[in-house]
């Protein structure tokens, strides 16, 4: 009974966090506290599974999300400089997505709006994939490799969690966020488009305002793009699973890639920064081993007395 307390509290602490007094820590420890209860509360089951990985992603959009409820503070400690400067040197004094998108990015000479083409189009819309891709791909491996589920989505999740304590602990601007604040003419950010917004405002037309709505949260979560580093932990999980599969997911990562910097939504060093977050989790994983063994010995120690006495 109390571990199904645990899970609802953690199920509503996210929904009440603006409401409430407590400590953003606080309510993120109930919230990822969630999905430990629940395996104690319910034996181990395909459907467990899922709903396990549900809430830990219900904790983790609080995570991502809770440094934008004070949008003045987060304003205040942004950084916006440092990623513009490491980007002019990759792209040898100019912004890598300023180079793209005069040399691919199209407009209509008769009215100044965005003329959209084929690649244009595929773009937005692998970027607009990602959502069900990290996922998506743990939910195959679900299927077809049962065995190698659990490391999947270990590996998966860490990377989501520890991206999102870096916006934590330093928000920092996208290239479109830059360009958008006065001062920032002495980099040339002003120029940058935010292409995957201008055509989903035409594609959508009165329904991307609800729509993004509901996907946005945070603009100063950029560093590292979880966006890549999550699909590059996909592609490579696929790979052990299945080559072929490994290499549909390395394919969707390139192009992610190229259409996050093309687009406008990271820097090159954001996707750097991305690759090596999921190279850490993969080398770290080995020797968190152990401890996680331990850890999942306790919950399954708590499971059985749960059950024994019910």
């Amino acid at each position: 009974m109390a571990a199904r307390g645990v899970v609802a509290a953690g199920v509503a602490a996210p929904l009440v966090r603006k409401r409430i007094a407590a400590p953003p820590l606080v309510t993120q420890t109930v919230a990822f506290a969630a999905p430990v209860a629940l395996c104690v509360a319910v034996r181990r089951s395909r459907t467990r599974d899922v709903t396990v990985c549900c809430l830990q992603m219900w904790a983790y959009l609080a995570a991502y999300k809770t440094p934008h409820d004070d949008e003045d503070a987060q304003a205040r400690r942004v950084h916006i400089d440092y990623p513009i400067d490491i980007d002019r040197a990759l792209g040898l004094g100019e912004l890598p997505t300023l180079r793209l998108q005069r040399a691919l990015a199209r407009i209509d000479p008769t009215n100044g709006e965005p003329s959209w083409r084929t690649l244009d189009k595929v773009l937005v819309w692998t970027h607009w994939a990602w959502f069900m891709v990290p996922h998506g791909s743990l939910a195959y491996i679900l299927i077809r490799h049962p065995e190698k589920f659990p490391r999947a989505a270990v590996m998966t999740y860490a990377v989501f969690d520890l991206g999102a304590s870096v916006y934590w602990l330093a928000p920092t601007a996208p290239p479109w966020y830059a360009a958008s604040e006065a001062g920032r003419e002495d980099h040339g950010a002003e120029d940058v488009r935010r292409m995957m917004v201008e055509y989903g405002e035409h594609f959508w037309r009165d329904g991307w305002g609800p729509l993004y709505s509901v996907f946005g949260g945070n603009p100063l979560a950029a560093m590292p793009s979880l966006h890549f580093a999550t699909s590059l932990m996909a592609a490579l999980l696929l790979a052990e699973a299945e080559p072929i599969a490994g290499v549909l997911g390395g394919a969707y990562a390139a192009v992610l890639g190229f259409a996050l910097v093309y687009l406008g939504e990271h820097y090159a060093v954001d996707l750097l920064a991305g690759a090596a977050l999921t190279g850490v989790v993969r080398r770290l994983g080995p020797r968190a081993g152990p401890a996680l063994q331990g850890f999942g010995h306790a919950v399954g120690a708590l499971e059985a007395i749960a059950h024994e006495a019910s």
